[in-house]
């Protein structure tokens, strides 16, 4: 038997299904987890040796909701991420992925919905983009020498542009015909063949287009009628595969449409449905229970397959003047936000008749929203007067006497995106935050890893989850088990959406983060910028766990350790495609000690 290539020594070992911590070494060959022991392991003189004497041993964190699809074809190592112990991401979420369209469809379909630089993402899928389809896609993907392992969604938006066409897809008017329909199905029945893990869409109309051409329209999925979903639905139901999308927010709701659809009453089987976002809204502070208590009682009585997605962490998100996505739900935010020249945005915000509707929709409490509409509860935390720092924008209008809106809609002129600023938009109560986290009816997401680049940064959302969970123990108010916290960030996770991730048992893919439990401390919780060369220099808000994630292993490779990454991460293969339903790798024998 040859040596070890990777050894774990001395960790409080967690397999990801939800069992108990143990004392184990373990031992890794081949990329994959040959042997865990209570025994030493023997070490050969090649073998790298990991210390985790004191720390916690865990599968690879599994990020379900990420928007990485253009980054990851120019810094494919995905560092963001890995740097937390996420060893898995899932791209192709909220109807947008970059299979089937043109580079210029996709580059406005994705940047202005996920606040990224157009021109860049247009360079990025100009220069990169080989594939027409599914397969070519896939094997794209996994010739690049990937950091974490990748799975994917295919998008509604991205198939509903190429069989209509951009102008069609976004056109209300449009019915797609029988042929068009069955053509968009066959493309999904291309895409779940080579692995993916079903359709993302859309029908919150929110999202908008960016471009020139048909710049504001909303997301194409969002013009779909509930005719096209089923059609899609019957084709996830029949093979067990994932919608993932996020209900209306205005006042035609259609999530019952969608527990509907979950149901397997007077079906064969359930539709596995994951949805935007299981959340304690400022907005809506009595939607928390409804959130609570809706998907236990579907899937335990109407036979759903219902998860909410629900980031456990506050959403806290900052803006740059006035460049934030949630001011595309009201209409004086979108007319604002359809304007990219600075002087035509800065007119607009000047004119009377305009703060008279920004004004409007803001006093406007009935609406339904995201946003809370509170500006004061928007801390200014950065502007050229540095007097301002630290007040909120109602504030300043009372000092100047003047309406909150007025008072934020003067100082975005003055000062552009110089004026950097900050609130809360939900899971702002502990309380109902731990409540939420321990749920069944929710799974852990919703990170947007790689979007919104100056807006949110949660790339280590399981990190701070673990915090807040070793915190309450300490606190001697419990609401979840450590065991429990590991399970719903990594096995839970990987064994819904059927990928081959979130284990650490012996034969399993050695993909595995080793947790420091003394730098589980404030520290996860600050938030930095870095540059994004890829994306033209952008600084974007990111995170830093160093003290708590102390080492990545991915692919049984050592890629990560004490805030460095290893020579070759980037540059050399780690991670893989994973296709849903499949093994990634193949057990070798190995000595079987894995007893207590």
């Amino acid at each position: 038997m040859s040596d070890f290539d990777v050894v774990v020594n001395d960790g409080l070992w967690f397999d990801g299904t939800g069992s108990p911590g143990l004392r184990r070494n373990l031992g890794i060959r081949d990329g994959v987890v040959a042997e865990v022991s209570a025994s030493r392991l023997d070490i050969g003189p090649d073998t790298e040796v990991i210390d985790a004497a004191g720390k916690w041993v865990l599968p690879g964190f599994v990020d379900v909701h990420t928007h990485y699809d253009a980054e990851v074809l120019v810094s494919p190592g995905l560092p963001e991420s890995v740097r937390h112990g996420v060893t898995t991401v899932v791209v192709g979420n909220c109807s947008l992925s970059t299979v089937y369209s043109t580079p210029r469809e996709i580059a406005d379909l994705f940047s202005r919905v996920e606040a990224v630089p157009h021109e860049s993402v247009l360079r990025i899928l100009n220069e990169q983009k080989t594939w027409t389809g599914p397969q070519e896609y896939v094997a794209s993907l996994d010739a690049l020498p990937l950091g974490p392992n990748i799975a994917a969604f295919i998008g509604h938006s991205d198939v509903r542009t190429h069989v209509l066409g951009l102008d069609r897809a976004t056109d209300k008017s449009v019915k797609p015909t029988q042929a068009e329909l069955d053509r968009m199905g066959d493309m999904l029945e291309q895409a779940l063949d080579v692995g993916m893990l079903g359709l993302s869409s859309m029908t919150n109309s929110l999202d908008k287009i960016d471009g020139d051409e048909y710049r504001s329209r909303s997301l194409p999925s969002t013009y779909a009628r509930w005719k096209e979903f089923r059609f899609f639905n019957r084709i996830l139901r029949n093979r067990g595969k994932i919608l993932q999308s996020a209900p209306t927010i205005n006042f035609h709701p259609n999530i019952a449409a969608f527990f509907v659809e979950s149901s397997s009453i007077g079906r064969k089987k359930a539709l596995k449905t994951s949805l935007l976002s299981g959340a304690d809204s400022k907005a809506y502070p009595v939607i928390v229970y409804f959130m609570l208590t809706a998907a236990p009682l579907l899937n335990r009585f109407a036979k759903t397959d219902f998860k909410w997605q629900h980031l456990p962490v506050p959403f806290t998100v900052y803006a740059d003047g006035i460049d934030l996505v949630v001011f595309e739900e009201f209409g004086a935010g979108a007319a604002a936000l359809h304007l990219k020249d600075q002087v035509e945005r800065n007119e607009l915000l000047q004119d009377e008749n305009y703060r008279r509707a920004f004004r409007k929709d803001y006093d406007d409490k009935f609406s339904p929203r995201i946003w809370h509409r509170n500006f004061y509860d928007a801390i200014i935390v950065g502007c050229p007067d540095e007097t301002l720092i630290g007040k909120n924008f109602g504030e300043v209008g009372d000092q100047r006497g003047i309406h909150p809106v007025d008072a934020y809609l003067d100082l975005v002129v003055k000062y552009g995106p110089k004026l950097r600023w900050r609130t809360t938009v939900a899971n702002h109560r502990p309380k109902f935050a731990k409540k939420l986290a321990a749920s069944s009816g929710v799974q852990m997401g919703f990170g947007d890893a790689g979007a919104h680049l100056r807006n949110m940064a949660f790339y280590n959302y399981p990190v701070r989850l673990l915090k807040k969970v070793k915190d309450a123990q300490g606190d001697r108010k419990p609401f979840l088990s450590i065991e429990r916290a590991v399970h719903r960030l990594t096995g839970e996770l990987a064994d819904w959406y059927g990928i081959d991730a979130g284990h650490l048992r012996q034969g399993d893919r050695a993909d595995l983060v080793v947790i420091d439990p003394a730098g589980l401390d404030d520290g996860v919780d600050g938030l930095f910028e870095a540059v994004v060369p890829e994306y033209d220099g952008i600084s974007r808000m990111v995170n830093r766990s160093d003290g708590a994630a102390v080492a990545t292993v991915i692919g049984g490779r050592l890629v990560y350790r004490d805030g460095e990454f290893e020579p070759g991460f980037g540059t050399e293969k780690t991670g893989v495609f994973l296709r849903a339903g499949e093994k990634s790798v193949r057990s070798k024998p190995a000595r079987t000690t894995v007893a207590s």
